[in-house]
């Protein structure tokens, strides 16, 4: 990737997106249907049902892409203006892969209940709201609170697209190594936002012995340094109760699942581990352990989170297709949902690519949005 080459072609641009009209006004006649008086019509209609609002306004095809700049890709807390030309990115996305149109909105924000308020505020303008770039542990507040207020759809993708990417792939890793969920034991490194959601949705489908590490090593409920959340992510995870480094959390693994920081697992580390192991080393964009060193070490699967190495486990696998699943059905996101969509990425893959290794479909397979939208719908 040339540095230059990306800052230019975002100066030439001044943004990414637009806002096209729908109808042209030429005389009076079109003013008045678009706008006064006509358009007050339609505002009494939508106040006699506000429901309507989906019939008759950009509702029911738009979404919010939500940032507050405090966690923006690999680059820490670096404000809501930096953030801007990521969620832009982010829309850009969502309208060419899904056919939706997508508003991207950083907030200056004090503390993470103004952000929920600002949230609510602006909810009657969209169908959906996408969360993006939010730290942890604030992003599961954010979550919570909007939970018991909001009357649309909403997820933070940093969480549940990137739990949905994981499960679609190891669904088809297990496949190709002929072992089972339930025995497998598995290590994921990192229990921030990713990390976290990660692991509810692996025991949602039925993964039993899950070791989670953070950079102080194993979570378990004998650590005295744990916030709130990890304390329960302690609790649900670490069934044997050990303790230690990431090295020790390893030895004997099926499954490691990287989503923390680069350089950080050896070679003597994916060596203690399973027979036939799975290595998903998606630290970005210099991953935990690099994809040739895991391969030539023996690793049976491995996956990373580039595009330049075989089977990237993308978010852009997830949530074009999750967010007009989600609009259209106007369902709001569950586990059940983020399971049938992982099994519906996962089950593209066909049997001559799983013989090759390949676990995950190409972004830019058109049957990823299509079947994700059928299994929500």
């Amino acid at each position: 990737m040339n540095r230059e080459s990306a800052i230019e072609l975002h100066r030439y641009l001044k943004g990414k997106l637009s806002i096209e009209p729908k109808v042209d006004v030429l005389d009076k006649k079109d003013l008045s249907l678009v706008y006064t008086p006509g358009v007050g019509f339609v505002s009494q209609e939508i106040a006699k049902d506000k429901d309507s609002v989906y019939d008759y306004t950009w509702k029911s095809n738009t979404v919010a892409v939500v940032s507050d700049g405090s966690a923006v890709l690999g680059l820490g807390n670096i404000g809501p203006e930096s953030a801007l030309p990521v969620m832009e990115g982010k829309a850009l996305l969502i309208k060419q892969f899904a056919g939706i149109n997508a508003i991207p909105i950083c907030i200056r924000t004090k503390s993470w209940e103004e952000l929920v308020e600002i949230v609510y505020s602006i909810s009657p303008t969209f169908g959906l709201i996408l969360l993006e770039d939010i730290k942890a542990p604030e992003c599961f507040r954010v979550e919570e609170a909007l939970e018991k207020i909001l009357d649309i759809p909403f997820f933070h993708d940093d969480q549940h697209g990137t739990a949905v990417a994981v499960l679609a792939g190891l669904i088809n890793a297990l496949k190709i190594v002929g072992k089972d969920k339930g025995s497998c034991k598995v290590v994921i490194s990192g229990a921030g936002a990713a990390g976290t959601a990660v692991t509810y949705l692996l025991l949602d489908y039925g993964f039993r012995n899950i070791i989670v590490c953070d950079s102080k090593g194993i979570i378990s409920v004998d650590r005295n340094d744990l916030n709130e959340y990890k304390f329960k992510l302690a609790q649900a995870t670490n069934p044997e109760k050990l303790s230690g480094r990431l090295e020790d959390a390893v030895k004997g693994a099926d499954i490691f699942i990287g989503l923390s920081a680069p350089n950080i697992v050896s070679k003597e580390m994916i060596l203690s581990m399973a027979t036939d192991r799975v290595v998903f080393a998606m630290a970005n964009p210099i991953p935990e352990i690099s994809y040739d060193e895991a391969v030539s070490l023996g690793t049976k699967v491995v996956a990373t989170g580039r595009s330049d190495y075989p089977n990237q486990i993308n978010n852009l696998l997830v949530f074009p297709g999750l967010i007009k699943g989600l609009l259209r059905s106007r369902k709001k996101l569950d586990s059940k949902i983020k399971i049938r969509a992982s099994e519906a990425i996962a089950d593209i893959v066909t049997e001559e690519e799983l013989e090759k290794g390949i676990i995950v479909p190409s972004p830019f397979n058109q049957l990823v949005v299509e079947r994700v939208v059928e299994a929500i719908v």
